[in-house]
């Protein structure tokens, strides 16, 4: 002993400096990681699967997105409708879908995020109408009601559930959710059980009045008589035009931005001139790629995932095709796929 200080010794250390260095990102690590840790005890009981901290890109088409801080499975609607009624006010609720329609950002999503499971799947006839859960996937319902005879055919090819269907107002080959819809029934962010009519939805191309956080558990539609085998052969057709001219095989999640024209490219009476997918390629952009990003070759409307791509990417490759395509044709592309959450934040 030289009779130094400590302290003073200490520093003189350079092993010990450098592993005080290394604790100390360690505790910052541990700490960010538990900041990020919600209170289980904010939440009210559910029948249901409540997951905290969840990582949403297994649950998206394009496989990207990083954390949902809780992810919700309710039971059934009773369950969904009095989790909502007693969740506090300061969570968030964004009602996911199956996520064919989604770019979750790589920093994850504040928020509870709702997905309808097993309970909100059924589908039944009566008459002319067509209940569906809204957890259903638009393809069943439709061969579902053609099985009947009735013809929901145009959601044959729409990828997705009947909930994302009619919070979109999706539609294709001259029909629209809006030209069958009766109503809906949903959960508000604070619980109440409400029925939607066409005017509360005011529904526009690829857009309606939904308020944030409700959550659709079901629809009804009213359909038009036809002969089951018509309808199917009808399908089929329509199925192998989808298959032929869009990378069904890719990861995508349909159709990148909205028409100009205002209305689905596969009506045969459309503006072809306003269609997003001739826009992007008069540009130059069909097969455009950033990172692990690309516009697809098939169908320049489909932003697609080629292995490696993060949510990152793929949103910074729309950004770029938008400007672009201003700059060529003077006309704001509208994004259609809905992006959520936050980036991923450095370090």
């Amino acid at each position: 002993m030289n009779g130094a200080p400590f302290d003073r010794r200490f520093r003189k250390s350079p092993v010990i400096a450098v592993s005080e260095v290394w604790f100390c990102l360690y505790c910052n690590r541990i700490s960010r990681a538990l900041a990020r840790v919600p209170m289980v005890t904010s939440l009210p009981h559910s029948r249901g699967t409540l997951a905290p901290n969840r990582l949403l890109k297994e649950l998206t088409w394009l496989r990207v997105g990083g954390p949902a801080d809780w992810l919700f499975l309710p039971a059934d609607f009773d369950d969904l409708r009095s989790f909502l009624l007693n969740l506090e006010l300061r969570f968030d609720v964004f009602p996911m879908g199956v996520g064919s329609n989604l770019i979750v950002r790589d920093g994850g999503i504040r928020a509870v995020v709702v997905r309808l499971g097993r309970g909100f799947n059924g589908i039944s006839i009566e008459g002319d109408l067509v209940t569906a859960g809204a957890g259903a996937l638009d393809a069943h319902v439709a061969r579902k009601a053609a099985a009947a005879g009735l013809d929901l055919t145009f959601l044959r090819t729409i990828p997705g559930s009947v909930g994302g269907a009619v919070r979109m107002n999706a539609g294709c080959y001259g029909t629209y959710v809006s030209d069958r819809f009766v109503s809906a029934q949903a959960v508000t962010r604070s619980g109440e059980a409400i029925t939607l009519t066409p005017r509360d939805m005011g529904f526009r191309y690829r857009q309606t009045d939904l308020p944030p956080g409700t959550v659709i558990t079901s629809a009804t539609f009213e359909a038009p008589r036809g002969e089951p085998a018509a309808l199917e052969s009808l399908a089929d057709a329509q199925l192998a035009r989808r298959d032929a001219t869009q990378p069904v095989k890719d990861r995508t999640a349909g159709s990148t931005f909205r028409n100009p024209s205002g209305r689905s490219s596969t009506e045969s009476d459309a503006c072809q001139d306003m269609n997003a997918w001739q826009l992007i390629d008069r540009a130059g952009l069909r097969g455009f790629s950033l990172g692990g990003a690309k516009m697809s070759s098939k169908h320049p409307n489909f932003l697609t995932n080629t292995g490696s791509a993060t949510a990152e990417d793929l949103e910074n490759l729309g950004e770029l095709v938008r400007k672009k395509v201003f700059q060529f044709s003077g006309i704001h592309l509208e994004w259609e796929v809905i992006r959520v959450g936050e980036p991923k934040r450095g370090g």
